[in-house]
């Protein structure tokens, strides 16, 4: 009976919060695009990791209704679980290191899947927002202390697939990263934190902690 690996990835300083991730370290038992959709959609996760080769890193990531070529809280989970130096996804390679409680990926902005970021002026307003209709993935953002780059976000995929709101959105960090050009240090959600840094070549290093949350069955 396969086994599926429940983490928690972003975790906030206390080892709390972080947005629950799946991953199937026995890819093989889930051939087929069908198959990988169901599994996905039955867990519920905001996405699931299918490994396909844990020596090389290969792995395949679904949505509840869909596959993307890279997404960030996945590849940092699959990245502590596997203790590998890079991931293979279908965007390209994804580097990969442990640094104490923290483990990073560096990827590039242009992989990551279309975002609206959408900036407020007061963290409270990113608080207040209501969940927007299905239609539009919006990544909520204000500056919590601007001069130390701090950040209040809170993601809204708008997928119609059950998620309304990700705890945890590594993509959307590292795009909002890129646009703004500098490190930031991330609260989204109820209470997670995701660290990041540009760098030289145009990637983008994400970063943050990762809990196990037990095992469910298929």
């Amino acid at each position: 009976m396969t086994h599926i690996d429940v983490l928690r990835v972003f975790c906030g300083p206390d080892g709390r919060h972080g947005n629950r991730l799946g991953v199937v370290r026995d890819g093989s038992r889930f051939p087929g695009d069908e198959a990988r959709r169901a599994l996905a959609a039955r867990l519920g996760y905001s996405e699931t990791v299918f490994v396909d080769d844990p020596e090389r890193g290969l792995v395949d990531i679904w949505t509840p209704s869909l596959r993307l070529p890279f997404a960030g809280h996945p590849c940092v989970g699959a990245a502590w679980l596997l203790d590998v130096p890079e991931l293979v996804t279908a965007a390209g390679v994804v580097a990969a290191r442990q640094d104490g409680e923290f483990t990073w990926i560096e990827a590039r902005p242009e992989w990551a899947p279309p975002r609206t970021l959408r900036e407020f002026q007061d963290p409270d307003e990113v608080d207040r927002l209501p969940l927007p209709p299905p239609g539009e993935w919006v990544y909520a953002w204000a500056w919590s202390e601007e001069a130390a780059g701090r950040v209040r976000a809170r993601a809204f995929p708008g997928r119609g697939d059950g998620v309304e709101e990700d705890e945890a959105t590594g993509a959307a960090a590292l795009l909002l990263t890129a646009r703004l050009g500098r490190a930031l240090n991330i609260s989204q959600g109820r209470g997670s934190q995701l660290l990041t840094a540009p760098q030289r070549d145009g990637t983008v290093e994400v970063g943050g902690r990762v809990e196990p949350a037990g095992t469910v069955r298929p």
